[in-house]
């Protein structure tokens, strides 16, 4: 598949198995996010990469996040369980900055950018993915268990896997008439 049918046809997998991207594989797809677009060159990201015991930590403090929340048994449950969706996640974390020339907002969109480039390059390599995100970007409890500073922003959770259905159902074509204008 070339560039342009990969980005064509990207869509999103939620049904991962293992394997998980390893090796070059994954560095690739960190390499990838490296090379988002990011007006300053600040690189103002952080990949938190979670398999294995790391995804054992993450459903814990999601679990604690809810607890904590008084968010009731059957969040807990869900919020415990949901890192097992996927054998690899990284947390994509805009460290955002202070900066006379790129604002926030800006280099928050680059993260996110980031996160885009990465699921195209695992996708490129075999893999699936489905970007997650939610409350719990925002959350105090996982914002400190994954190391977030003050004006840190967590852009998403990057599930990444092998995808279980092997052949992926078609997206269809949105018209883009709605979409775009020309000036």
């Amino acid at each position: 598949m070339n560039a342009l049918e990969l980005l064509l046809n990207r869509r999103s997998v939620s049904r991962l198995v293992t394997p998980a991207p390893a090796g070059n594989e994954l560095q690739h797809i960190l390499a990838a996010g490296m090379r988002a677009p990011d007006h300053g060159a600040l690189r103002p990201w952080h990949f938190v990469v979670m398999q294995g015991e790391g995804i054992d930590k993450f459903s814990q403090l999601l679990e604690k996040s809810a607890i904590e929340g008084n968010l009731g048994s059957e969040v807990a449950e869900k919020a415990k369980n949901a890192p097992y969706r996927a054998p690899m996640i990284i947390t994509v974390i805009a460290k955002v900055v202070e900066h006379p020339k790129v604002p926030a907002w800006e280099q928050v969109v680059a993260a996110g950018c980031a996160v885009q480039a990465m699921q195209m390059a695992a996708v490129a390599q075999g893999f699936g993915g489905i970007w997650r995100s939610g409350s719990w970007t925002d959350d105090p409890i996982v914002r400190s268990g994954l190391g977030c500073e003050e004006n840190d922003k967590i852009v998403g959770f990057l599930y990444l896997g092998t995808p279980e259905l092997k052949a992926p159902t078609k997206v269809s074509t949105p018209d883009l008439t709605n979409f775009v204008s020309y000036f």
